[in-house]
């Protein structure tokens, strides 16, 4: 197979000339993409689809004739591929992005809209479309994908992961982590946890994304700001573009939001949350790595888990893309490896301080 075989081919659907041009010419500079093709509407893009089969598409919500979220929906029921939403951040477009991963999308990026953002698109817009080259698909679905249970060594042990007052659960994803955290939050009551998570996503969008695990869950979440306090029944999400730290004083457990250069190419970044996680919660926290491309959060895990603290990565079946978690499980970092069913049985058991049962990998 030359190289050229082996490239992602990729569809841009876009209303905008020049945002059609930029993501064009972004990807063109990458040895590993060939842009197939433009498409300024869905029916164009629906041809162009049939007549060039292109792996990835990137795709914009607000079009001409119809709009982005029809077009997913119809294209998820009828020729599944791997969609990244391009969206501008107008507070209903960031609604409409949220509802579009919830629809299949594996991935949702801010649309360029002057020199600095195109900037930060072109250091990420290329591992985003690598990573959804190679997401597991799944059909739309008010769930994330479900697999049976991996079947790691089975040397299974009881830990107590209550036992301990207020536990503190901290959650990192990237690609498909969106509809996996949404799976792992559904079934939670109100217990004696306080959650912190960080997703890979852009600003803006984050604020719809804690709005809308709000009405799924009976636990209050909410975008993190700085100096929130981390209270049972409390779900903090990072801000997009915003690194969230946890913190410890006299009053307890809270958070900061802090810029910082980016760190695996992320920001808010996996890592930063769990070394502070490790630094300051030590055998209080539990840590767990769900879906994503790259290795952000692995070592961060390891420093969790050498605390002291309960770690687990999803197992390969249940991913999106099965990069991150791999990553944490060659370091040692995962004393768990657990579909995504499994993982949300324990948090539910520790949230409501009841002992779980937990393979070690």
């Amino acid at each position: 197979m030359d190289s050229r075989s082996r490239r992602i081919r990729v569809l841009v659907v876009d209303d905008s000339a020049i945002v059609r041009k930029i993501l064009t010419e972004t990807l063109s500079r990458e040895p590993d993409f060939e842009v197939v093709g433009t498409a300024p509407d869905p029916y164009v893009a629906r041809d162009k689809i049939l007549a060039l089969q292109p792996d990835v598409l990137t795709l914009d919500i607000e079009m001409p004739r119809m709009d982005g979220l029809t077009f997913l929906r119809n294209l998820m029921e009828h020729r599944p591929m791997p969609v990244i939403v391009v969206s501008s951040v107008g507070e209903s477009n960031c609604r409409a992005a949220v509802r579009a991963l919830e629809l299949g999308a594996v991935d949702v990026l801010t649309k360029p809209g002057g020199p600095y953002s195109v900037g930060e698109l072109q250091a990420t817009l290329a591992q985003r479309v690598r990573a959804a080259a190679v997401a597991r698909l799944r059909g739309p679905s008010t769930a994330a994908p479900v697999a049976a249970p991996a079947v790691p060594k089975k040397t299974s042990v009881v830990r107590k992961l209550s036992g301990i007052p207020s536990p503190l659960i901290a959650i990192g994803a990237s690609t498909g982590g969106t509809e996996a955290i949404r799976h792992v939050l559904r079934g939670l009551e109100p217990g004696s946890a306080g959650f912190v998570i960080t997703q890979h996503i852009p600003a803006h969008f984050s604020a719809a994304f804690a709005q809308g695990l709000s009405t799924i869950c009976s636990l209050e979440v909410k975008e993190a700001k700085d100096g929130d306090a981390v209270l049972p029944g409390r779900v903090l999400v990072a801000p997009g573009n915003f690194h969230m730290v946890l913190k410890k004083n006299a009053s307890g457990y809270h958070v900061g939001v802090i810029d910082g250069p980016m760190v695996c190419y992320q920001r808010p970044s996996v890592d930063v949350l769990f070394s502070s996680v490790a630094a300051v919660g030590g055998r209080s926290a539990m840590g767990v790595l769900l879906t994503g491309m790259g290795s952000d959060g692995a070592s961060g895990l390891l420093q969790m888990r050498k605390a002291g603290a309960w770690t687990a990565a999803q197992d390969e079946a249940s991913c999106v893309v099965f990069g991150m978690p791999r990553e944490a499980i060659r370091l040692g970092a995962a004393e768990a490896v657990m579909s995504l069913d499994r993982i949300t049985d324990t948090l539910a058991h520790a949230n409501a301080g009841v002992a779980a049962e937990v393979s070690r990998p």
